[in-house]
């Protein structure tokens, strides 16, 4: 008899009750929606607390499974608030939460230990390792970074502990999901909090005089790949979509229904179809096939909208009752919950540590100047003395032989200090017998991530670049504050400097993104084809001797980019002095989080 494979879950997008009952029609097995905060997606219209007892039972009554997403970044005062949004669902019945704070999750596990959790594409999970470690923390899911190859995916999916949740269908991001802070650091708008102004979807310089959009990518469709899915394990195929309208999410999901029962991929004529649902000129498989370059440039244009009018009145449902979850009497528990704070204390005597994109940049009055410095794995041969290797943003299993190479090396060579920004990426530093350093990568936040980080052996950690001062004083433990530095603005999987000037461009490090107020982001290569975008004015405030003091920032970092070795220099004596920086021009630790739009302030 042949052996029936089982076919991983539909997850459909919901961000408003209409958009639930068409995922329901429509025959998806899972819904995963927001409530009215701490959602990645609070443009949408969401389900206030009230309402989910309601719109649990009606998907549960229909056999669909409900996941809510709790999945941005949270400041400890809003704790109460979250937990009571959690015990809600909770109450109401509720699948599944899915998070992307590593302190949420410790709050969760410990109160509400029979909750799953998944682990959002916001934790930037793109290897094996990541999902083993999420599985040590209480995790049943981790949802894969979109970028991931084929290959790559079916090693993750055969080997990982716990169930792996794809995006199959839907929008795409630029920059590596978790990773982002354009809008937010450029425009005062959040994406790790949910509020995204999107500039990805902007024009930008071509050079030439006309503008361009090389940050826009094509929407993702693997429908054409569906039994490759099947056949690798995938458990979960997630549609993007809550900011949709119903029709989207009726159109699509009907359509991947048939597909799944099916058990084949989609044919140029469905694929027609999900395009004239919603594209941007037509899909992108890039990533999954690893043909990434210009092709998978894509924006939404008046052709894609007119066609997708026209399918306003061709919405198809599907009439697939299954089996209605069975659930324990559940209790509130929300009272229980005892907050943590890690140990560790920043101390009075000043600390001062640095990341160098080159090695040319580590000059002799910087070895002097800090206590430890950090260069990539494929600098790290340069910089004499150094004793730090700063760990790639990005490091997917394909990738672990190369880097362990590295990481030999630089142990030889006298490394002893790890600055890791990633989950996935513990293991490795635990591996060669490195301290672990937690870099801003991590997106800390509140105090139980200090907490649960220090727990997993982290010796200090680098606070989230997007804390205003008062809340950098108030996480516990010993914590650093970015007090120079192009802030990291995007990683990209797809070089981004092919598009501003060519790849010559991009090796000379020359390659700039500018936007449509003339303003200039500097492109740089990392590793062998990605690209970091950095903001166009440094962080700088080692001029006020206030803010230093009254943030309790006694641990000071240093981001050096695109400072020539006499930059440098400069720059270290004006810190010395706590004079400005030449020229003057620079981003300021906000005091609150009112930033005016548009403004690099």
């Amino acid at each position: 008899m042949e052996k029936r494979i089982k076919l991983p879950e539909l997850l459909a997008p919901a961000g408003s009750p209409e958009a639930l009952t068409a995922a329901i029609r429509a025959g998806a097995d899972a819904v995963y929606m927001g409530a009215s905060g701490f959602n990645a997606r609070i443009g949408a219209a969401n389900f206030t607390p009230e309402s989910l007892k309601y719109e649990i039972a009606r998907a549960h009554e229909a056999g669909v499974r409900i996941y809510l997403t709790l999945n941005t970044l949270v400041y400890d005062r809003e704790i109460g608030d979250l937990l009571k949004t959690a015990e809600a669902a909770y109450l109401a019945g509720a699948d599944a939460l899915i998070v992307a704070d590593l302190g949420v999750a410790s709050i969760l596990r410990r109160t509400f230990p029979d909750f799953p959790l998944h682990g959002s594409t916001q934790m930037s999970g793109h290897n094996l390792e990541q999902a083993k470690m999420l599985s040590e923390l209480g995790f049943e899911r981790m949802v894969i970074a979109r970028e991931t190859s084929r290959e790559d995916l079916a090693l993750v999916c055969r080997e990982s502990p716990i169930e792996i949740e794809a995006f199959v269908h839907g929008a795409l991001c630029v920059c590596h999901s978790g990773q982002c802070l354009f809008s937010s650091i450029v425009g005062g708008r959040s994406g790790n909090r949910g509020l995204c102004a999107q500039p990805c979807r902007l024009p930008y310089s071509d050079g030439r005089g006309g503008k361009s959009y090389p940050l826009s990518l094509k929407d993702l469709s693997l429908a054409p790949h569906l039994p490759e899915l099947i056949e690798m394990g995938v458990s979960s195929l997630k549609v993007e979509g809550r900011m949709k309208p119903p029709e989207y999410v009726a159109g699509v999901i009907s359509i991947w229904r048939k597909l799944l029962d099916e058990g084949r991929g989609a044919n140029a004529e469905e694929m027609r179809r999900l395009a004239e649902i919603f594209s941007r000129q037509g899909f992108t498989d890039g990533y999954y096939t690893q043909n990434i370059g210009k092709n998978m440039l894509g924006i939404r244009t008046e052709g894609d909208k007119a066609r997708s009018a026209t399918q306003k009145n061709k919405i198809e449902y599907k009439n697939t009752k299954a089996p209605i979850p069975e659930y324990t009497e559940r209790n509130a528990r929300a009272a229980d919950y005892k907050p943590q704070r890690a140990s560790g204390k920043r101390g009075k005597q000043i600390v001062n540590t640095a990341v160098f994109h080159s090695a040319a940049q580590y000059t002799a009055k910087a070895a002097k100047f800090f206590d430890i410095a950090y260069l990539p794995l494929e600098e790290f041969r340069n910089a004499r003395g150094a004793k730090g290797v700063l760990f790639p943003p990005v490091i997917f299993n394909s990738e672990m032989p190369r880097v362990r190479r590295q990481l030999e090396e630089a142990r030889k060579l006298g490394a002893t200090d790890a600055l890791v920004g990633n989950l996935g990426h513990i293991s490795l530093a635990r591996e060669f017998g490195l301290c672990l350093h937690g870099d801003l990568r991590l997106n800390i936040t509140n105090n139980e991530t200090t907490a649960a980080l220090e727990s997993l052996g982290f010796e200090d950690v680098i606070l989230s670049p997007e804390l205003t001062l008062p809340r950098i004083r108030d996480i516990s433990g010993t914590t650093s504050a970015v007090t120079y530095g192009r802030l990291p603005l995007m990683v990209t999987e797809k070089c981004v400097g092919k598009e501003l000037g060519g790849c010559k461009v991009c090796e000379r490090g020359q390659a700039k993104l500018t936007d449509r107020m003339g303003i200039s982001f500097p492109v740089l290569k990392i590793e062998e084809h990605r690209s970091l975008i950095v903001n166009s004015l440094p962080t700088y405030i080692l001029d006020r001797l206030q803010d230093l003091t009254e943030g309790f920032i006694t641990r000071r970092h240093y981001i050096f980019t695109v400072e020539s070795p006499r930059e440098v220099d400069a720059i270290l004596s004006c810190a010395l002095s706590g004079a400005p920086i030449p020229g003057g021009k620079c981003r300021r630790l906000p005091q609150n989080q009112q930033v005016k739009k548009g403004k690099n302030k």
